[in-house]
């Protein structure tokens, strides 16, 4: 640090140390400055102009106070003009302070944080300091600005007991800006248009309270007084629809708003997530089309959730006819007809489409267009030559496998969960890459339907989401069942050679080769946002490639909003169902009441055998975000109906608060895991804690009883064993 700079640091040490100990704010209020303005009004503005730039340039605690003294003393006007400058000047005062002594050395430490925010600064640093100007003002109610009135001596603090008013902080957007490449003079007059309608509110409010001339319940209750805090109550929300006016202008300018709407909502792809929102628009009346360029119903029913689980249903079938010993059934065989089970999952399909139909959907009121959408506009959409202008759009163009550029993919049969419905063969050696919830579905469907599967995963274990203990009762069984595991297999490169096809993946630095007929890739999804005309509003995306939605679902236009899959952050068809409502709701009647998604209890299963289900946390969540929770653990071997159903594998954990029975998370790992968990979706959603679901009669035998052995095990660790011993000594006494 140079001289220069350790002299400043030194001034500002000696002024704010100067500031405290002689206790300056003592005489900040209008009993000190109005008598001075009595006897010599241009010497009184003189000092308190200086006070105030001071005060805000030292960052010290007295702004508030001084404005409402000024409103109180000099009137309205004059006291706006001087606390205008006063505080501008101030404010500049502390960015440069902050710019000269911190400037340098946090733009070294902590440059990686830094350079998105210069980034930012240097396109937008006006608007954003402006904007937040204007927040500055809309902070939550406080007692804070009540104790400044009493301590600037304008009114009791007998009277303001349970008052509250806006705070208004702003000392650190100096400082915080003086770190910046903002221009100084940029600052400066920003900040000065910025503070503008605060300054006259409050400003204002401190001139009426100064009119007060009898501090009485009768002498503040004047028109004016009460106008003035009506003022100072409505501010906050005029400030923010004033901001969100500017914002709604500035996005919007270089677009040409229609006269008039073709439709009131305007759907792109009808998966779940726009089946769901446009059956609500429809539902209230509303005008609506929904395009879709390939097949109602998306994903989830056509490559997704329903083919996988007829699939799934089959295998387990064949499954179950292998065990037939084990029920006492003797001499049954089951050959698996490969084809005609593919040709069943396509059976399945056609049987469940009408749910989704267009037919359907046409007489629940939705204008269904089959096309190619592409977005013109904030409020237009093109489907193949035809113009469809929408007050407001809902983006749920939903996702897609994703097939990692790995050399030599064109020279080998491969497939995703897209396409390995088209199968009919059955493949002699089936390679699956991935194990994630897709990969160990398929992996164990393929296998018990006879196909030879080699899976292979980078990581240490499958479902490497889910805890080890999960990861160990799916492996176990895997092996089981055949299945040809390769972790920590890092797939690097394919090669063919006449009619043979090898994977070479890399193992602990070592490469080994596997040979194969046809590769599943179950790699992961990606969101489709390309091609629909995105590009041209400048939609910005997240770092997993999602469309980037606050908390209302909406884009960064008010009326385009994305849920499913294209926005994440989960992708599963419940929660874009979820999603959708939110988006819909929030689309057609968000200008009377806006809606936050609720992300609060999120469940799902994998559909395995045993099933993985969860909701909530999970113990390595739960540590990797340093909450403390207590395990409690009930293994699904020692319920009567598993047993029964030679099903005794598996258990329920149950994550809680240390002491409290409050759920943080569950983890059920067995037969039916996906219906079970929902008794623990229920509890959680509605606060309910292990004792309620203690206190909750289940039907015996059956496998919800798991969840009531469950926080049985959690009470008796939690039983009173000091009043138990009591009880014991009672019955004891009694016994005699």
């Amino acid at each position: 640090m140079n001289k220069s700079k350790i002299l400043l640091l030194l001034v500002l040490a000696a002024a704010i140390g100067a500031f405290y100990s002689l206790d300056v704010q003592q005489y900040l209020t209008r009993d000190f400055f109005q008598p001075l303005y009595s006897d010599n009004p241009r010497l009184t503005i003189g000092i308190f102009f200086l006070v105030y730039v001071a005060v805000t340039g030292l960052s010290l605690p007295g702004a508030a106070i001084l404005t409402l003294i000024g409103g109180a003393i000099f009137g309205l006007g004059t006291g706006f003009l001087i606390i205008s400058f006063a505080s501008t000047i101030g404010a500049t005062l502390a960015f440069l302070f902050s710019r000269t002594l911190l400037r340098d050395w946090v733009q070294k430490n902590f440059s990686d944080y830094m350079d998105t925010i210069n980034k930012g600064v240097r396109k937008d640093g006006a608007f954003y300091l402006a904007t937040l100007r204007l927040m500055r003002s809309l902070g939550s109610n406080s007692p804070q600005l009540a104790a400044n009135y009493s301590r600037a001596n304008l009114i009791p603090r007998s009277l303001l007991r349970g008052s509250s008013f806006p705070a208004v902080p702003f000392f650190v957007i100096n400082l915080v800006m003086g770190l910046t490449p903002i221009r100084v003079w940029t600052f400066y007059w920003v900040s000065q248009l910025g503070m503008l309608p605060g300054t006259v509110v409050y400003v204002n409010a401190g001139a009426q309270l100064g009119q007060v001339e009898e501090l009485s319940v009768s002498g503040i209750l004047t028109p004016e007084l009460i106008g003035s805090f009506v003022l100072l109550a409505l501010f906050p929300w005029l400030a923010r629809s004033g901001l969100e006016l500017l914002r709604r202008r500035r996005i919007y300018k270089p677009f040409s708003k229609p006269a008039h709407f073709d439709n009131n909502l305007t759907v792109i792809g009808a998966g779940a997530a726009g089946l769901v929102s446009s059956y609500i628009a429809a539902a209230v009346k509303a005008k609506v089309s929904l395009i879709e360029k390939h097949k109602m119903g998306g994903d989830c029913l056509n490559t997704g959730c329903v083919p996988s689980k007829a699939l799934l249903r089959s295998a387990k079938m064949a499954h179950y006819m292998g065990r037939a010993g084990e029920f006492g059934l003797e001499n049954v065989k089951a050959d698996v007809n490969f084809e005609a089970v593919m040709e069943r999952v396509q059976a399945v399909i056609r049987k469940v489409e009408p749910h989704d139909s267009v037919e359907r959907y046409t007489g629940l009121g939705v204008d269904c267009v089959t096309g190619t959408a592409r977005v013109l506009s904030p409020w237009e959409v093109e489907v193949d030559g035809q113009g469809i202008t929408s007050k407001n759009l809902i983006i749920a163009s939903g996702g897609r496998p994703y097939v990692p550029p790995l050399p030599g993919l064109d020279r080998v049969t491969w497939y995703t969960s897209d396409t390995i419905w088209e199968i009919r063969e059955k493949p002699g050696t089936l390679l699956v890459i991935g194990g994630g919830p897709i990969g160990c579905e398929l992996t164990q469907a393929f296998t018990r339907l006879g196909v030879h599967v080699v899976q292979v995963d980078h990581g240490t274990r499958l479902l490497h989401r889910e805890d080890p203990d999960v990861s160990e009762q799916v492996q176990a069984q895997f092996t089981d069942d055949g299945v040809d595991l390769r972790l920590k297999h890092e797939a690097r490169s394919f090669h063919a050679e006449d009619d043979r096809q090898w994977l070479e993946a890399g193992v602990e630095g070592e490469k080994v080769e596997i040979e194969f007929d046809a590769v599943l890739f179950a790699t992961g999804r990606q969101a489709n946002t390309g091609n629909m005309g995105l590009e041209t509003l400048g939609l910005e995306l997240t770092e997993r490639g999602t469309l980037q939605v606050n908390d209302f679902m909406q884009t960064r236009f008010p009326n385009i909003y994305a849920c499913g899959d294209v926005a994440g952050p989960y992708q599963f068809t419940h929660v874009a169902a979820h999603q959708a409502w939110y988006a819909a709701v929030n689309a057609l009647f968000g200008r009377f009441k806006k809606f936050r998604v609720d992300y609060s209890v999120i469940p799902w299963c994998t559909f395995t055998d045993p099933e993985v289900a969860r909701v909530g946390l999970n113990e390595t969540e739960a540590q990797d975000q340093g909450i403390e929770y207590e395990v409690t653990k009930y293994g699904i071997d020692d319920l009567d109906r598993a047993i029964a159903d030679e099903e005794a594998r598996g258990f329920v954990k149950v994550l809680t608060r240390p002491g409290k029975d409050k759920i943080l998370g569950v983890t059920i790992v067995g037969y039916h895991a996906g219906e079970l968990i929902t008794e623990y979706i229920s509890a959680m959603k509605h606060g309910l804690g292990l004792n309620k679901i203690l206190g909750t009669i289940h039907i015996y035998p059956t496998l919800s009883e798991s969840n009531k052995y469950a926080a049985g095990e959690w009470k008796r660790a939690h039983a009173p064993q000091k009043v138990l011993e009591w009880v014991k000594r009672y019955h004891s006494w009694m016994r005699h």
